[in-house]
C-alpha cells in the first residue's frame, strides 16, 4: 500500500495543444505513480469559464464525474449537451468528443480512462473552434 499525500502531487496547467482557455490538471491516478502495469488514469480537471478540451478519443472509453460547475459535452455529429455537478458522462471507446466549461461558469470533473495495450489513454485531435463551441450561457436557476 502507498499513501500519496496531496502535497506530493503537482497540479499542472493543461497544455495548449489539448485545451482552449485556462485548464488545470490535478493527477489522481497515473502510471508514473503506480507503474507501467496500471491501466487506470484519473485526474481532477478544472476549467475556467469558456475553457474546453480539443476533440479527442479514448481507445478504452472515458467516464467523467462532474464535481462542480456547469459545462458542455459533445459527441461528434450531435449537439452539445449541458453537464453539471453530480452528472456522470460515459464516453464509449473511439467516440470523438470534447467537454468543457460553460461560458459563464467554471467546471470541475474527475476524468477516468484506461490505457490500451500500448499504454495510450487518449488521442488528441484539432481544437474546438469558437463557432463549434458557441454555447449559450446557462443559468443554473432555470
Amino acid at each position: 500500500m502507498k499513501i500519496q499525500a496531496s502535497a506530493e502531487r503537482e497540479c499542472k496547467a493543461g497544455p495548449e495543444a489539448w485545451f482552449t482557455g485556462s485548464v488545470w490538471i490535478d493527477p489522481v491516478v497515473s502510471t508514473a505513480e503506480i507503474g507501467p502495469e496500471a491501466r487506470l488514469q484519473a485526474a481532477l480537471v478544472t476549467f475556467a469559464p469558456g475553457a474546453r478540451t480539443a476533440w479527442h478519443t479514448h481507445p478504452r472509453g472515458q467516464t467523467l464525474y462532474i464535481v462542480s460547475g456547469i459545462g458542455w459535452a459533445q459527441k461528434e455529429g450531435e449537439s452539445a449537451r449541458v453537464i453539471q455537478a453530480g452528472d456522470v458522462v460515459v464516453i464509449p471507446a473511439g467516440e470523438n468528443h470534447w467537454h468543457g466549461a460553460d461560458a459563464a461558469h467554471t467546471l470541475v470533473h474527475l476524468a477516468m480512462q484506461e490505457n490500451d495495450n500500448a499504454g495510450i489513454a487518449v488521442t488528441w485531435g484539432r481544437q474546438v473552434s469558437d463557432q463549434e463551441y458557441g454555447a449559450p450561457t446557462m443559468n443554473p436557476k432555470h
